[in-house]
């Protein structure tokens, strides 16, 4: 299921044939509060989210949504300031079109992030994903957190933690890495579920969303940035897991 929230008749239209081409069955909201109801309502995969409604801003309409559903949400702005696009990856969403832009690319932003496992084991298996297969069943444990694959489930000292899929997975990433540094190249490539070193494009937006990301993922874990327990930052390159605590 996708869920289009927009208020220009044009765009909704154009972004319901998009995900339509891609599989989905779509229901549209035109305002922030029904789009909120109805992502209550469907559960859906994914949703495109105007930044600019009428009633409710983007951000708060992500915030709101963030609290009960883990669904991609990716943002469609018309503003190009690097700000707008932090907000909008800190209140929740997962990536983010500036408008106009070019109905493939849309559909291939939805493409990469479907190829990745939702929340729970069954949707993985219905997803299909490569990924998914080859890590079923893979647990981890670093300095007091936990992290099980197959359950898409991450704990601190055993308490558990909500995390969004995108912070899951970079999560998982640098587990899986080890000590290896994961340049923020490597982690985009890995949210779009494609091989480290395909050579694809990384624009600097992209490798700052990266940034964002991150810095939500260590808030949530409570890691200090200056004395990491799990999230190390080389400065100028990327990420790697902290060293294991004596």
């Amino acid at each position: 299921m996708g869920l289009v929230i927009e208020d220009d008749h044009d765009i909704r239209e154009l972004v319901r044939v998009v995900l339509t081409q891609a599989g989905f069955e779509v229901r549209a909201a035109s305002s922030g509060a029904e789009g909120v109801l109805a992502a209550k309502e469907l559960d859906p995969a994914v949703i495109t989210l105007d930044l600019g409604l009428p009633d409710i801003d983007g951000f708060e309409v992500a915030r709101q949504i963030r609290q009960f559903s883990d669904a991609y949400i990716v943002m469609l702005t018309a503003r190009a300031e690097e700000l707008d696009t932090l907000i909008g990856l800190e209140s929740g969403a997962d990536d983010y079109l500036t408008k106009p832009f070019r109905p493939r690319e849309l559909r291939a932003r939805v493409a990469a992030m479907m190829r990745r496992p939702r929340s729970t084991p069954d949707l993985a298996e219905e997803a299909g994903s490569p990924s998914a297969a080859g890590n079923e069943g893979r647990k981890y444990t670093h300095n007091g957190l936990d992290l099980s694959y197959e359950s898409r489930t991450v704990a601190v000292d055993g308490q558990e933690l909500s995390l969004t899929r995108t912070e899951f997975d970079l999560l998982h990433a640098l587990l899986e890495a080890g000590r290896m540094v994961r340049t923020k190249a490597d982690l985009v490539r890995r949210l779009r579920d494609e091989p480290y070193d395909v050579g694809s494009y990384i624009s600097e937006a992209d490798e700052r969303s990266v940034e964002v990301h991150m810095g939500n993922l260590r808030k949530k874990l409570g890691d200090s940035a200056q004395n990491p327990r799990w999230l190390q930052t080389v400065r100028g390159v990327g990420y790697r897991l902290a060293p294991a605590e004596d």
